[in-house]
């Protein structure tokens, strides 16, 4: 199982002119085990680098990261972790399949079992008759599918999205937050997200995170205690996004 807490975190970039970015401050979150949790707020106000912080891709300038109750520092099991980004980030000169199988060849997964891991992993994401298929020549919600499979296939207990479904139509979108909200239930995933689309965090989190303008503090987490599956049209989400865009 996986946690996240991130306790009293403050984040400064130096700017070419030599002042001082002023990005986090004291930033307090928990993502508990097998929760999906979201992170919002307006552009600028760090929520990518606050996800950044928890893949351990940098280190924050105060406060501390703690992962399944251990600290960053001393965390070792960084492979239980995985990322998935805003672009695809698809080699195109590999095939769907190879694409996916590349986290295992980088951690040294025999030939045998790689086949047999992205072979279930695109069953699972619905791609199977698409294994042999280069990038150019799937859609973008089945090249959306295939970044989710390769983030998937080392069976991560831990998945971190920036903003990954951002760039889908509306329909394609919903399809993605259904797959989502099943492959988590069914892997046991915790959940860690960034998004600007309100509705998009009450269709698919329990707790959102509301990031203040820059430098980013939390101004409020609240629990969205609505069932599964949730419509994002329905009174209720829109309910929900209407008082957390007042919140922003």
């Amino acid at each position: 199982m996986a946690s996240v807490k991130v306790q009293c975190v403050s984040k400064w970039f130096e700017r070419r002119d030599g002042e001082s970015l002023h990005v986090l401050q004291n930033i307090d979150l928990e993502a508990p085990e097998k929760t999906i949790t979201a992170i919002v707020g307006a552009s600028g106000c760090g929520k990518s680098t606050l996800l950044n912080i928890v893949a351990g891709l940098i280190e924050p300038d105060r406060g501390c990261l703690f992962l399944n109750g251990v600290k960053a520092s001393e965390f070792k099991d960084w492979r239980s972790m995985t990322y998935m980004f805003q672009e695809d980030r698809l080699l195109p000169w590999r095939t769907a399949a190879q694409n996916v199988a590349f986290g295992l060849e980088a951690a040294g997964v025999g030939r045998a079992e790689r086949k047999e891991r992205v072979a279930e992993t695109l069953e699972l994401v619905g791609l199977s008759q698409f294994a042999d298929v280069f990038p150019h020549e799937l859609s973008g919600g089945m090249r959306s599918r295939v970044a989710l499979a390769r983030s998937l296939v080392t069976r991560p207990t831990l998945l971190l999205m920036d903003e990954p479904f951002s760039k889908l139509d509306p329909t394609i979108r919903e399809q993605m937050h259904a797959e989502v909200l099943r492959i988590a239930e069914l892997m046991s995933m915790t959940i860690l997200f960034v998004t600007h689309d309100v509705e998009e965090a009450v269709v698919l989190a329990s707790r959102v995170v509301v990031l203040n303008p820059r430098p980013g503090r939390v101004r409020e987490t609240r629990t969205i205690d609505l069932p599964y599956p949730r419509d994002r049209t329905s009174a209720e989400v829109q309910q929900e996004a209407r008082s957390l865009r007042e919140s922003l």
